[in-house]
């Protein structure tokens, strides 16, 4: 499994650039840059409601699930 981060296409489509939303969230562009390249391994609600508020989205149009091809038997 894993969860995408679409945060630079969010950004490309607001014609936004990484300064401006580090600016309006309040975050590092260090930061910022972990979360949009993917390698961040976790978000916190607050983070992620200052980005959708700052990008005026929903967090389903930044995170997105892709399920791998390794079906997990419950037991």
């Amino acid at each position: 499994m894993a969860i995408i981060v679409n945060l630079d296409v969010i950004m490309a489509k607001r014609k936004m650039s990484l300064n401006e939303l580090s600016d309006k969230v309040g975050l590092t562009l260090s930061n910022l840059s972990i979360l949009k390249t993917g390698k961040a391994k976790a978000i916190r609600f607050s983070t992620l409601e200052a980005i959708c508020n700052a990008l005026d989205c929903q967090p389903g149009d930044i995170l997105e699930y892709v399920a791998d091809d390794t079906k997990i038997t419950p037991t």
